[in-house]
């Protein structure tokens, strides 16, 4: 990204105790897009430099947020995915879809998951980390129903239908993977 030369630099300390503080960098060559980082002890905010003060106190504000939701959002170890596939197999098969390890990877960058019958093993793909919940939910029942069935003929989604969001999960995976396939428009707003 090119650095303004000359950036205007603003400072503001955070009112919240614990806090870090929180440095807005103004640029000429910044025009429509707002964006945040943490940097250290520091976050930094990123604003075009014709902002007016309101604007910038709004923009500082929303990106704040932002990055505490991000931050927030809790990635599930590999016991808790362990036994989250366990309380999913008992509330919709029965308890009778039993994995011996249950994992996330990160060299699956075309599936968002993977189920080896013979061995008990289920692996997430490291993409599905920070999707929501029922996202997850399905395709670990997915691969759950492939310890059951193997492949994915009519007895595999009748088994599967026991989970009640599969058809909106499904869309919301689908909706992911098509706008991977987009190209991504220069300049657009972060919000």
């Amino acid at each position: 990204m090119p650095v303004d030369p000359q950036p205007s630099l603003t400072s503001t300390a955070p009112r919240v105790p614990g806090a870090s503080a929180v440095e807005v960098r103004r640029s000429s060559r910044r025009r429509r897009t707002v964006s945040a980082y943490r940097e250290g002890d520091r976050t930094i905010v990123l604003i075009p430099a014709r902002m007016s003060e309101a604007e910038e106190r709004r923009w500082v504000t929303v990106m704040l947020d932002k990055l505490a939701a991000q931050e927030s959002k809790s990635v599930l170890g590999d016991r808790e995915l362990t036994e989250r596939a366990e309380r999913l197999s008992g509330q919709y098969f029965g308890g009778r879809a039993r994995p011996a390890s249950v994992r996330w990877v990160t060299n699956q960058n075309t599936r968002w998951g993977s189920c080896t019958p013979s061995e008990g093993s289920i692996r997430l793909s490291h993409r599905l980390q920070g999707m929501p919940e029922y996202v997850v939910d399905y395709v670990l029942c997915h691969e759950l129903a492939h310890l059951l069935v193997p492949g994915h003929g009519p007895d595999f989604w009748r088994l599967l239908d026991a989970y009640p969001r599969t058809e909106r999960a499904r869309g919301y995976l689908e909706g992911v993977a098509e706008a991977a396939r987009l190209p991504q428009l220069p300049g657009a707003r972060e919000e």
